[in-house]
């Protein structure tokens, strides 16, 4: 599997990391979270990403892996306030308390990164939340700042001296980062982590989806209807739109790695299999690049990134 340069962190990182979001969300058994993730560690993947709204993901991925710790690039991220943590959401108190309750859940002494979780531009703007971050890594809870969000405060963000990384959407259906964020991150050496690389499977129907993923998959199944791409004059089957999805994200030169969250060991082993083949054809991103444009403006209006 190739590594990327994970920006000004000095890190470099393999191409495919593990999102922990499904993983708590769907409330997935702790076997299973295990035999997820110590298969990916095993075939060489060394980014693991998660996040204290992520329900109960931070504690699984502690108690799978925390005897691992020395394998992989711990991330999380914070910032929405709790019941059981004091202070307001994005306050210096509970941002630092959150990523004390981290350490404690994810069994380890310091964080690789912490994110702020999609806050606002007035909050980054405010400079508390990224300064209560910033106070931890003095203190060497944290190794690394960052931002996980999108269009113009992701933009802002990675112009901020203290940021070293940001994760933000980038895949076939959400391409607006592309153009927008990914040069400034570029100039300013943030590592980038690709978040939804497979669009939310925009191409199934969002009444297959389980629960709550039905209304978030929505919007990209949208713009995917719209793109009016077929898998065939990309020159693949339908079978293969998980795999142009991933490719495709893979094949933006910024991205540093790209996350993906599941909860079965099989479907991680297909995603790892995808990522050997490498980036797409330069003519067939650039088929997808065109067909999102030519959406975009028949809509009339702009697509940012869908958050």
């Amino acid at each position: 599997m190739r590594r990327h340069r994970f920006g000004k962190t000095g890190l470099s990182v393999t191409e495919l990391g593990f999102g922990g979001a499904p993983i708590g969300t769907l409330q997935t058994a702790e076997q299973d979270v295990g035999a997820v993730v110590n298969a990916l560690l095993d075939a060489g993947v060394d980014v693991i990403d998660t996040a204290a709204i992520y329900g109960g993901s931070e504690e699984a991925i502690g108690r799978t892996v925390a005897h691992r710790r020395s394998e992989f690039v711990l991330i999380s991220k914070c910032g929405q306030a709790f019941p059981d943590l004091p202070g307001e959401a994005w306050s210096a108190q509970l941002i630092s308390a959150t990523i004390d309750r981290a350490l404690k859940r994810l069994r380890t002494d310091y964080l690789d990164v912490m994110l702020l979780h999609s806050c606002d531009l007035d909050v980054l703007r405010r400079g508390d939340a990224l300064g209560a971050v910033a106070k931890a890594r003095q203190s060497g809870k944290v190794r690394f700042v960052g931002y996980s969000g999108d269009n113009e405060a992701a933009a802002y963000a990675v112009t901020l001296p203290e940021v070293a990384v940001l994760e933000t959407s980038v895949n076939l259906c959400d391409q607006a980062n592309i153009d927008r964020v990914l040069p400034l991150a570029r100039e300013h050496d943030v590592g980038v982590i690709a978040k939804r690389p497979l669009a939310n499977t925009a191409w199934r129907n969002p009444q297959e989806l389980f629960g709550f993923y039905q209304e978030y998959a929505r919007p990209y199944h949208e713009r995917f209807l719209a793109m009016q791409l077929t898998a065939e004059s990309l020159g693949f089957t339908d079978a293969d739109w998980p795999e142009i999805a991933l490719r495709f994200t893979l094949s933006q030169p910024d991205v540093s790695t790209a996350i993906i969250g599941t909860t079965k060991r099989a479907n991680a082993g297909r995603n790892l299999e995808l990522v050997r083949k490498g980036p797409l054809a330069p003519a067939v991103v650039k088929q997808i690049r065109e067909a999102f444009a030519a959406a975009e403006k028949r809509s009339g209006r702009s697509w940012p990134g869908l958050t």
